[in-house]
Order: structure tokens, then C-alpha cells, then sequence
């Protein structure tokens, strides 16, 4: 039979002090070696994202839809932004709660297009959404229309630059 013991008493028995691991001998003259934890290596070029501007019009509609079949196509994330204008006045005036109200509001209609697009294309999870100020937005559309877009972030810092289009290539006859 076990006996009934109070939680206060130590155990009869109690068990060895464990002694730390003693590390194996090395031979004289060796270096201590330790594995060496590399990054995940990344693909040479990552999967495109496409940002879809939308503000409820047909056209924003259509656009949506030719980007998630796009998206199927390439492996690429659509990201299906809705676009708040700022406030007019002082932002520190008037109240956070109106402004995230506003938030909310837009985010919720965004999500219905989306909901709405994907049923109409039947591509499923290659879309992301988000309610952006039109500060943003500009910076980034600005970076489509040849203007460097910086980014800065805590592993340092990026360049978005229009590609230089190149010349048409010429074409040779053959035997030339």
C-alpha cells in the first residue's frame, strides 16, 4: 500500500543530484567546432505581389478579377487595398475612435469585393487586403511612375527604381 504524504514533506528517497555533462576529451592541437546556423536561403527572385487599388467601380471590380487570375497564374499575393483620404485639419484634432470607425467601415466593404471576386474567379488564398492612408498609397504609386521608393526597416534598407527599358532587341536573318 502507498502511504499518504503531506505535500510539505520531502521525499524518503530523494533522487541523486544530477552532475553537469563533462564534455568528451579532445585531441591535443584540435579547435573546439560548433555547427555553423546559416539564413534560410531565399529564392533568387521572390514570388510577385500585386496591389490592386479598390474603390467599389466596375473597372476596380475587373481589375481585381484579372489580378487573382493573374495571382493563380505566376504564384503571386494579391493585395486588395482600400484607400482612406487623411482627414481634413490638424490630426492631433478630433477623435481616434471616428477615424478607426472609418477604418473598420472601409475594411469591411473591402472584404465583400474581395468575397465577390473570388467567387466570380474561383481563386482562393493568394489575397491579402488592407486599408492604407492615401499618403501611402501615393508613396507607392509614385514608386510606378519612376520616383525611388525607400524602405527602411530594423534589417536595413531597400531601393524600388522603374527598370531602364532597354532598346528592342534586333533580329538577324538566318545565315546572316
Amino acid at each position: 500500500m502507498s502511504e499518504i504524504r503531506s505535500p510539505w514533506e520531502p521525499d524518503p528517497d530523494p533522487a541523486p543530484e544530477q552532475q553537469p555533462a563533462v564534455p568528451a576529451p579532445r585531441e591535443p592541437g584540435t579547435a573546439n567546432v560548433e555547427p555553423l546556423h546559416l539564413p534560410p536561403l531565399l529564392p533568387r527572385r521572390q514570388n510577385p505581389w500585386l496591389v490592386v487599388e479598390v474603390d467599389g467601380t466596375a473597372a476596380s471590380h475587373q481589375g481585381l478579377v484579372w489580378a487573382l487570375r493573374e495571382a493563380a497564374r505566376r504564384e503571386a499575393t494579391v493585395v486588395a487595398v482600400s484607400v482612406l483620404d487623411d482627414p481634413a485639419g490638424d490630426p492631433l484634432d478630433g477623435s481616434s475612435r471616428v477615424l478607426l470607425r472609418a477604418q473598420l467601415a472601409a475594411h469591411d466593404r473591402l472584404e465583400a469585393h474581395v468575397l465577390r471576386a473570388i467567387a466570380e474567379t474561383g481563386v482562393r488564398g493568394r489575397i491579402r487586403t488592407s486599408v492604407l492612408d492615401r499618403t501611402v498609397f501615393e508613396a507607392l504609386t509614385a514608386a510606378t511612375r519612376g520616383a525611388d521608393l525607400v524602405v527602411v526597416g530594423p534589417r536595413g534598407k531597400s531601393v524600388l527604381r522603374q527598370a531602364v527599358p532597354r532598346p528592342p532587341a534586333r533580329r538577324l536573318a538566318r545565315g546572316a
